[in-house]
């Protein structure tokens, strides 16, 4: 499958690297093609690298790993290669101008995955795996036990074919908890906070929730 991702950082080069060892075609974009850590991308892993507009158009599908504050500006600029595909939105809508722990920039009655669906409205936005690390993302064994990944969007064929990547990763049907449509993303987007002091208390970021309820 071809595969865009559009984010530089630990979750773009884990999921891209992942992707890649699962034999898709896989460009990675940044804001100039000739950025260093797209052509460290690709000359370690074999994939592409590649602009931002250049990795959603090259993509059927196409993750938004960027940091929450530049995500609308940069999937706005891209609009036009992203119109009939799937975007997988693994950002947060974190704020650190105060400092850490950071807050949300938007929360309760609105969601950053909801704010950009509107903004491609012939787009298919699925938010996933934003709620754990990036390592477990990709490799949900290295926790032991039950724990969950949620999913959130208004398309149900684009969260099957999220969900059908999302097993290739190694998450279980049982881990795999469907939220419902977008506006979902709120509950998961609203558990950063809580994540992230949760990572400050257990000094690692080697954990993850996990769903339990009575048989």
């Amino acid at each position: 499958m071809r595969i865009g991702v559009l984010g530089t950082g630990v979750v773009g080069q884990t999921i891209g690297a992942r992707l890649v060892g699962l034999e898709h075609d896989v460009m990675m974009g940044a804001r100039a093609a000739d950025n260093e850590k797209v052509l460290g991308f690709a000359s370690r892993t074999g994939g592409q690298a590649g602009t931002f507009r250049e990795a959603a158009r090259h993509g059927d599908i196409v993750f938004n790993c960027l940091r929450g504050d530049a995500a609308l500006d940069v999937l706005t600029a891209a609009s036009g290669e992203l119109v009939g595909k799937i975007l997988v939105d693994v950002s947060n809508p974190l704020d650190f101008s105060r400092g850490v722990p950071p807050s949300l920039t938007v929360s309760n009655t609105d969601s950053l995955a909801e704010m950009i669906q509107r903004g491609l409205p012939e787009t298919s936005v699925v938010k996933t795996l934003n709620t754990m690390n990036a390592a477990i993302m990709v490799d949900p064994a290295r926790i032991p036990g039950p724990h969950s990944v949620f999913v959130s969007g208004n398309d149900r064929r684009a969260k099957g074919k999220v969900m059908d990547l999302l097993r290739s990763f190694g998450w279980r049907d049982n881990q795999i908890l469907d939220l419902g449509d977008i506006a979902s993303a709120r509950g998961p987007e609203q558990f950063l906070p809580l994540w992230l002091r949760l990572w400050g208390a257990l000094g690692t970021g080697e954990f993850n929730i996990a769903v339990m309820r009575r048989p």
